[in-house]
């Protein structure tokens, strides 16, 4: 038996494990040392700014959804940023013009992170609401996420995040809730890492835009905030619902373009390190093992364990794996079929997760990412 094999096995068995449930449970023993954040009742100015790239088929419900927030209307004020669109977005935002909804356009489309940073001048409140074009908010979701700003030391608030129930949505929604359980845990200890685009809050004296050039803004943004001492804060009633991918491979160009994302986050996040140990044990824990590690581990797995036959043990762990792998394709098959995959959702949503990981993370290391992503979605 290779003494080279067994280390590679337990060595990959025992970071997929750590990554996926050793790091939460630890997080829910460590948080219980750690004094949650305070919160309040109160209303401060927010603007409210949404990027909307081609988005007619949708912005008229999103600006209504928004003008619907039970937050007290001379404290809100909403901006759009619509910035190279080529269809009607920009004319139907100027028609919310008397409801006091704010358009700002350009014909040169740079980016989502560009359009942000523009609208960041036009911008008077004391927080910043960041909510894409595509999604709906709870009533009370703009609300639930100021209180936290009653801590000094909070400089942002995460949303959740949630799905409609339609084509690929199962693996999608078992990810988010996945996602929200992590974001919790990560939250009560130190900061969530990484807040959704759909939505979060920032307080204006923390947030500083992230360069144009990055894929997830919302992502970089949010972390080099806690890299600067502020606690990000999580709301879990603040849960923004939107469209389901509309098939598997509107889902995995998506998941491929963010795991690119996040391969050049990693790299251009070196202030994480230098935002103390928590910190970094959260980054390292919740984002860098599973984007970039776990990915490259579990075909690790597979090789160790097939180097490690006919020994019992491995031969039984093998065909585990092979079960897990098994059911990913039939999940796959069913879904492209437009059927619901039911269970097999879930090892769907892993093995296509790690697989678009690597699919990113190739894309990334070649230059292939752009910000400037086709829309994957009608």
């Amino acid at each position: 038996m290779s003494p080279l094999a067994l280390a590679l096995f337990w060595g990959s068995a025992a970071i997929i494990a750590y990554a996926y449930l050793g790091y939460p449970l630890l997080l829910a023993l460590l948080g219980r040392l750690r004094r949650p954040c305070h919160t309040a009742d109160l209303t401060p100015a927010v603007d409210v700014v949404i990027a909307a790239y081609n988005e007619a088929g949708c912005i008229e419900a999103k600006l209504e959804n928004t003008l619907a927030l039970d937050y007290p209307a001379d404290r809100l004020r909403i901006v759009v940023v619509t910035d190279g669109s080529t269809d009607a977005t920009p004319d139907l935002v100027r028609s919310y013009a008397p409801r006091g909804v704010i358009l700002l356009h350009q014909a040169e489309r740079q980016g989502k992170a560009a359009a942000l940073a523009r609208a960041l001048p036009h911008l008077t409140g004391e927080a910043i609401l960041f909510t894409d074009a595509n999604c709906a908010l709870p009533p009370r979701a703009l609300r639930r996420m100021a209180r936290h700003l009653a801590d000094d030391s909070v400089g942002g608030v995460s949303g959740a995040k949630r799905v409609a129930p339609a084509g690929a949505s199962q693996g999608e929604n078992l990810y988010w809730r996945y996602e929200g359980w992590l974001k919790a845990l990560d939250s009560r200890f130190g900061s969530v890492m990484g807040a959704p685009g759909e939505a979060w809050l920032a307080r204006r004296a923390a947030y500083r835009p992230p360069p144009p050039d990055i894929l997830l803004d919302d992502f970089y943004a949010s972390v080099e905030m806690a890299a600067r001492g502020w606690r990000v804060a999580y709301e879990p009633e603040a849960r923004s619902l939107e469209p389901a991918s509309p098939d598997l491979g509107a889902e995995w160009q998506r998941r491929v373009r963010n795991a690119a994302g996040g391969w050049q986050a990693v790299a251009r996040l070196g202030c994480v390190w230098r935002g103390g140990a928590r910190l970094a044990f959260q980054y390292l824990s919740h984002r860098v093992l599973r984007w970039v590690a776990v990915p490259l581990l579990l075909p690790a797995l597979l090789v160790a364990s097939l180097l490690l036959l006919p020994r019992p043990l491995y031969a039984l762990l093998l065909a585990a794996q092979v079960l897990v792998y098994g059911a990913a394709l039939a999940g796959w098959l069913l879904a492209r079929k437009g059927r619901q995959a039911g269970w097999l959702a879930a090892p769907l949503a892993v093995v296509m997760l790690n697989a678009a990981a690597l699919a990113g993370g190739w894309r990334y290391l070649r230059g292939q990412h752009t910000v400037l992503w086709p829309k994957v979605r009608p």
